[in-house]
């Protein structure tokens, strides 16, 4: 029993149960499951706070209250709870993202109260593979090392600056996005095709779980767009991802985005689902 309130910061106590209900839906819950799998519960380690949702004393529903506000796994009633809190102690995250229901229905309830966003992004598919892509893996394409991070940092905030709208390094100067792509390149996450000291091709695997690992800032330069790097590029990731990652293979993508939508069927990529993310 986790007690009578019905929202309630969770730490590591709960972490199996927080864990089954992550791990119920690998793909969509991604991010959050591999936060949970890597620092627990505990929000000094975790960097955020869990809330949980209870029914009846059972943990049914978990909202990630850090840097982005994430519901998972909430119904209408638990959406209204963590909307109450959320509003009570002010807005401390940069955006809403999740399942389209649960973020839809809690920004019709905070809106009121934090204010006109920066951009809504209505409808992000969800896609995920669990296959060896059919196309040709780009050959080019490999880790990025140490030594190559002053080669790939500019194009990682020029694909952060046009996805988003605004430039990582506005603020802080940059220094939480630099240790952040740092940190993806020491581990083994970040890709690349490098020719001359020109990135032509790039993406990250930015989170990992036993289950899945979630793609992200995949980029080419404007001028080489249209030519199948992205494809090939992206079928080299999934196969090393694959095979030394994780059994599936996710990503989402705005709904606008119809080349890019295009591409990452092609390499294999089904969509599943469809996230909301209200930007601040």
């Amino acid at each position: 029993m986790l007690g009578s309130l019905p929202v309630r910061v969770l730490d590591d106590r709960y972490r199996s149960e927080a864990l089954a209900i992550l791990d119920a839906d690998p793909v969509a819950n991604v991010f959050v499951s591999s936060r949970v799998h890597t620092a627990g519960l505990d929000p000094r380690r975790l960097g955020a706070q869990m809330w949980g949702y209870l029914r009846e004393g059972r943990l049914v529903s978990l909202c990630y209250s850090g840097a982005n506000l994430i519901p998972v796994a909430a119904g209408p009633d638990a959406v209204r709870a963590f909307a109450e809190r959320a509003q009570a102690q002010g807005r401390r995250c940069s955006s809403i993202v999740g399942p389209v229901g649960a973020v839809g229905e809690l920004w019709e309830i905070l809106a009121p109260y934090w204010g006109p966003p920066r951009a809504v992004r209505a409808a992000q598919p969800v896609m995920s593979t669990s296959s060896i892509p059919d196309v040709e893996a780009d050959p080019a394409v490999r880790r990025v090392r140490m030594d190559e991070f002053d080669v790939v940092y500019p194009a990682c905030v020029a694909m952060f600056t046009e996805e988003v709208g605004v430039s990582p390094n506005t603020g802080d100067g940059g220094v939480l996005y630099r240790a952040r792509v740092a940190e993806l390149i020491r581990d083994g996450r970040a890709f690349a095709r490098i020719e001359n000291g020109r990135v032509m091709f790039k993406a990250e695997i930015g989170a990992v779980t036993p289950l899945a690992c979630q793609v992200q800032g995949v980029w080419v330069p404007p001028d080489l767009r249209g030519r199948g790097l992205s494809v090939t590029g992206m079928s080299a990731v999934v196969r090393q991802a694959l095979a030394e990652v994780a059994p599936t293979v996710s990503l989402y993508v705005n709904d606008y985005n119809t080349r890019a939508r295009a591409a990452y069927r092609r390499v294999g990529f089904d969509e599943i689902g469809s996230f909301m993310s209200i930007l601040f």
